[in-house]
């Protein structure tokens, strides 16, 4: 092994240490969101329960904010993966990564869907929409 050699492999390994670093302080971040997003719902759930006003509209409203902080939450751990698997990746890596990265977007997308939904449902809650209403009465 010659000099030239043995200087890049220490400095490839000083970078994994630095990536693994950089992937954990994210992966903290991560943690910190669903934390955050946790005591936000339960606190949410307290609130209705002791108002009264604990309906499935209203569970449905707390679940889709909690639901929010999840997707970022995912977004971050995806990043955390995508940071690790930077460095020298092997194809078993690669393929982790992959079925991970699809997996956490099927998830946003769905979500993503029904959070659409229900902001839908949030501005028109009684249906009065266009296609709800008869052709014999309309609005000016």
């Amino acid at each position: 092994m010659t000099d030239r050699e043995g200087a890049i492999i220490p400095l490839e390994e000083s970078f994994n240490v630095i990536a693994n670093y950089v992937a954990l302080g994210v992966e903290f971040g991560a943690v910190f969101v669903v934390a955050f997003g946790s005591a936000q719902a339960v606190i949410g759930l307290f609130r209705a329960i002791v108002s009264g006003t604990a309906d499935s509209l209203r569970g449905r409203e707390i679940w889709l904010k909690f639901a929010t902080w999840i997707l970022l939450a995912l977004e971050f751990a995806l990043a955390a993966d995508i940071v690790r698997t930077a460095v020298a990746p092997t194809w078993d890596d690669i393929w982790k990564l992959a079925v991970i990265a699809v997996v956490r977007t099927m998830l946003n997308y769905f979500l993503a869907k029904d959070i659409a939904a229900f902001t839908k449902l949030e501005q028109d809650p009684e249906g009065n929409s266009p296609q709800n209403q008869t052709s014999g009465t309309s609005s000016p």
